[in-house]
């Protein structure tokens, strides 16, 4: 049985605020792999921001009174970014990793009313690009189907449905750390790549 097309959204908006956190958490854990690899190939970049970004929401998600200055990690985010200039393959999926998870800060800072969405936009779009750079097509048709058939966008529906299912099974969030196991998706990012 297929799920309806608007339904995917809707639950995603029918989240608790920490639930949607964690489901734009899940989905940038997965992103990282992407950066580190750009940082591994440019020498530009900084993974230890990231992943010290991506402890620090969990750790709110655990604890709630816990004080972290997200206007700075912030500011950190915006240090490591790829520069503008560098207009590669590899710098857009970056940048794209940066995006979400200042889209997540955002969140945490109160001021991001549609962040759940675009982070799964901003996911699903890397794959789309990776789909269309290597198996390109001029035909719009036959790449919207290239989009909807392709291992990779079923493999990311797939997961994004998996986190989202996580969550409403879980609404109190009481196994954070089998929710970023599941987003750490066994190093291996939305575009297949791993660091392995």
């Amino acid at each position: 049985m297929t799920k309806p097309a608007g339904s995917f959204n809707a639950r995603l908006r029918q989240l608790g605020a920490r639930q949607q956190i964690a489901f734009m958490a899940a989905l940038s854990e997965r992103l990282v792999p992407n950066y580190v690899l750009y940082v591994g190939m440019s020498g530009q970049g900084n993974p230890s921001v990231l992943h010290n970004v991506l402890d620090l929401v969990w750790e709110r998600l655990k604890i709630a009174a816990a004080k972290i200055d997200f206007d700075k990690q912030a500011e950190k985010l915006a240090e490591v970014e790829p520069p503008e200039t560098d207009d590669s393959f590899g710098a857009r999926r970056a940048t794209e990793t940066v995006m979400a998870l200042t889209t997540l800060l955002d969140t945490l800072r109160g001021e991001a009313p549609e962040a759940t969405l675009e982070v799964s936009r901003v996911s699903r779009n890397g794959v789309r690009a990776y789909i269309e750079m290597t198996e390109g097509s001029e035909d719009a048709e036959r790449l919207d189907a290239l989009f909807r058939e392709h291992q990779l966008m079923q493999d990311e529906r797939d997961f994004q449905d998996a986190v989202l299912e996580a969550l409403e099974a879980d609404p109190r969030l009481e196994d954070l750390s089998a929710l970023r196991a599941l987003g750490r998706n066994q190093g291996v990012s939305n575009l297949g790549l791993s660091l392995d």
